[in-house]
């Protein structure tokens, strides 16, 4: 089954938000933003602004007619800043004009005067001046207290983890166009129709029915739409609400990314302790998470951190603390992994640490230490693990010691080239953590010609979630796939969606539909064994033609829907579905979080010029946990964009902001991300076969997330090739690992 969606890309004619035809009469918004990271308003004087040709109107935060507050988890963030400005690019007033260059003129005419207060960008000092998005938490099992004194080996450190920017193909943006009676539709670029729809209805004092989303498709989200699509979404909607024409914007990249927040930054201390096995009888982490400005999803990402600080390893005795650090920078937001590949960054250091003290190979101490089914995770959930069944095939498909013993030979026959290796085994849990929100809806309507279409909360965004709800329905009715339709995600058909986000989105999305599906299925097939005067259970739908006990019939599936139809018997099912199992307590921080782990292990080798400090990777090798994949296409495809992202995230994507909260790295000729250039030269996949039972739909374990980690191998990839040239090279666990901080750690020794 290919994706539905690339016959429209090849030839351009895939609708995203640029591409919706403009009403006569549109207008257009541009955003005045803070020019200092932190500040008191003193003035803002817009007349000069005003007098530009088509400016029709400048809004502020006066102009709210409801809560001028767009926070989600912590309601701690203005959509328009009122009396204080804090951080670089934080919106302040809005233009509205007839054409997008006359916004954008006007607002360079904008004049404010800000008192410059004090700016926080390090976490550790926001830390130490008590600011705190929510008080800190604790992961707890066993005792660490008592478990040192039996510990042969104990090791201290330091880890540092960039940030990242989502750089989507497609900017921030939304489209707002009035209705009757006072109803706002909103074309928004967003993974969370209903955080759109819910902010929108506070900002603008009206109930929730008063304000539509519809969302056909992004162009690319990777979490950086989860929750930060909403601000443009609703100021759009704002200057609609008061001057009832269609209102549009869309950022410029460097707009983008000067006011829109990143992947987490984390500044982390490490505690291990492990016997003569190798075993890892203690672990303590204290994650120190650069949050930004504002809360928006920087509890639940932390949270994250602390649910996945083991990565794939059983440790008796673990304790985890995590801080959410208020600074001057844009608020911090969802990414790809949402806090997970920072805590696992930080237990790969610490055993990379562990194994260079020791002088074994850090493989050593992982496969010492793989989690095996019902070890108990630090969270309290029992493990169904396929770490170790992962890492046997990894060994045995691709032979981590051939390998390892052919790059000693290279690296020995070679001065100034010189080659390294990591193994990275993985395990991320599929679900929302706030357990609420692992929820979904679907509706299904068949129509009388035997046509179907099916409508969900999930927003389509490059992931192929589109093609596996239409193979779901495809497969419960047995049809023809070129049969089912799948709509846009919008909230007047489905409401109450949870974002598109945890790689829960095909998992939620989907079983909601089979069960649509299913009902409606029983009830035609009733009408089958009606008309046939057979037992219902003698009945089956195969290939769009009914059978009776296996023995094909006369009646096709057009014929029975008609039947149905006649009958007055419902062709439509709103189906609910949340996962069975699923629950946490906070206060106890434990509980059975995630409806099952996704589990994997990669070997990635790596190439250096010790001259230059440039490098290239020469293959990443896979064993992925797919469960029973229902697309490989697409999962392999899924699992290729992940690795190399998370590549990108430890090698060459560095934000820089200086000390007084710019952004340095602000277009893309100074933010690099991997390019065809830069990618592996091999990257092979192998699904690892398994006949567990699981909660994925169809048994086809997520895919989203839990590849991107595979990248974190990279960085250690690089650490073993600078010491096999360096061995006395003093290397802080510091991400990413760029081509200057290979060079400088080429030549600099411990001291």
């Amino acid at each position: 089954m290919k994706n539905i969606d690339t016959y429209t890309h090849v030839r351009g004619e895939s609708v995203y938000l640029d591409d919706i035809p403009v009403i006569a009469g549109t207008l257009y918004a541009a955003v005045f933003d803070s020019p200092i990271a932190h500040g008191k308003i003193l003035s803002l004087n817009m007349d000069e602004a005003l007098r530009m040709p088509g400016v029709v109107k400048v809004f502020t935060a006066k102009d709210i007619p409801g809560e001028n507050q767009i926070g989600g988890i912590v309601p701690d963030e203005e959509l328009l800043a009122g009396t204080h400005v804090h951080f670089c690019g934080m919106p302040i007033a809005m233009v509205i004009a007839e054409t997008d260059e006359a916004a954008r003129a006007a607002v360079k005419k904008i004049k404010a005067e800000i008192e410059p207060l004090p700016v926080i960008t390090d976490p550790r000092e926001a830390k130490e001046k008590g600011e705190l998005i929510i008080p800190p938490r604790t992961f707890k099992t066993g005792n660490t207290d008592s478990a040192w004194s039996r510990c042969d080996h104990i090791f201290e450190g330091r880890a540092e983890t960039n940030g990242q920017e989502h750089l989507y193909i497609e900017t921030q943006g939304a489209y707002a166009v009035p209705q009757e009676n006072g109803v706002i539709r909103i074309y928004s670029s967003t993974q969370g129709p209903t955080a759109v729809q819910r902010t929108a209805a506070r900002i603008l004092a009206v109930p929730m029915n008063k304000v539509e989303v519809d969302t056909t498709r992004l162009g690319g989200g990777f979490g950086g739409k989860e929750d930060q699509a909403t601000t443009w979404g609703v100021m759009c909607a704002l200057a609609t609400h008061h001057l009832n024409k269609p209102v549009k914007y869309s950022l410029h990249r460097m707009e983008d990314m000067r006011m829109t927040g990143k992947r987490h930054p984390y500044s982390s201390d490490f505690k291990i302790g492990l016997n003569k096995d190798l075993k890892i009888l203690a672990y303590e982490a204290t994650f120190y998470q650069n949050a930004g400005a504002a809360a928006d999803l920087s509890p639940a990402v932390m949270e994250r951190t602390l649910f996945h600080c083991t990565n794939s390893y059983f440790v008796p005795n673990v304790k985890a603390t995590a801080y959410s650090c208020r600074t001057n920078l844009p608020p911090n937001t969802a990414f790809r992994g949402f806090g997970g590949p920072q805590g696992m960054f930080v237990i790969e250091a610490a055993i990379a640490k562990a194994a260079e003290k020791l002088g074994v190979p850090a493989a050593a101490i992982q496969q010492e230490n793989l989690l095996k089914t019902g070890d108990e995770f630090p969270y309290g959930q029992k493990a169904e693990s396929e770490a170790n069944e992962c890492w046997n095939k990894t060994v045995e498909l691709y032979d981590p010691e051939k390998i390892r013993k052919e790059i000693m030979e290279f690296n020995a026959s070679n001065k100034f080239l010189k080659k390294g290796m990591a193994m990275m085994p993985i395990c991320f849990g599929i679900s929302f953590t706030k357990t609420l929100m692992n929820q979904a809806r679907s509706l299904v309507h068949v129509y009388t010609d035997g046509s179907v279409g099916v409508s969900t909360g999930a927003v389509e965004m490059g992931q192929g979630v589109n093609t596996k709800i239409l193979q779901v329905a495809a497969s419960v009715f047995s049809i023809d796939p070129a049969k089912v339709k799948i709509n846009t995600t919008n909230t007047y058909r489905i409401a109450n969606t949870s974002p598109s986000a945890a790689s829960a989105t095909a998992d939620l999305n989907g079983k909601a539909t089979e069960i649509a599906c299913l009902e409606i299925l029983k009830r035609v097939k009733q009408v089958a064994a009606d008309e046939l005067k057979v037992s219902p259970d003698s009945i089956e739908i195969k290939e769009e033609w009914i059978y009776n006990k296996g023995v094909k019939t006369e009646w096709d599936w057009k014929r029975l829907i008609m039947t149905t139809y006649s009958k007055r018997i419902s062709l439509s099912e709103l189906a609910h579905y949340t996962p069975p199992g699923i629950h946490f307590d906070p206060a106890k921080e434990k509980g059975h979080p995630f409806a099952y782990h996704t589990f994997g292990t990669a070997i990635i080798t790596v190439t250096i010029d010790c001259l230059r400090g440039i490098y290239e990777f020469d293959s990443v090798k896979v064993v992925h946990d797919f469960g029973k994949s229902m697309n490989m296409m697409i999962d392999k495809g899924q699992c290729e964009g992940g690795i190399v992202q998370g590549i990108g995230w430890m090698t060459m994507e560095e934000i820089i902001y200086d000390k007084e909260g710019k952004l340095r790295s602000n277009a893309l000729s100074t933010y690099k991300v991997p390019d065809i250039y830069s990618v592996p030269k091999e990257i092979l996949i192998y699904p690892l076969e398994t006949e567990k039972e699981n909660q994925a739909i169809l048994q086809s374990k997520a895919v989203g997330e839990p590849p991107l980690m595979y990248g974190i191998g990279a960085y250690f990839a690089l650490r073993n090739a600078i010491k096999s040239f360096n061995p006395s090279a003093n290397i802080p666990f510091d991400a990413p690992m760029t081509p200057e901080k290979v060079l400088m750690n080429l030549y600099t020794t411990a001291p």
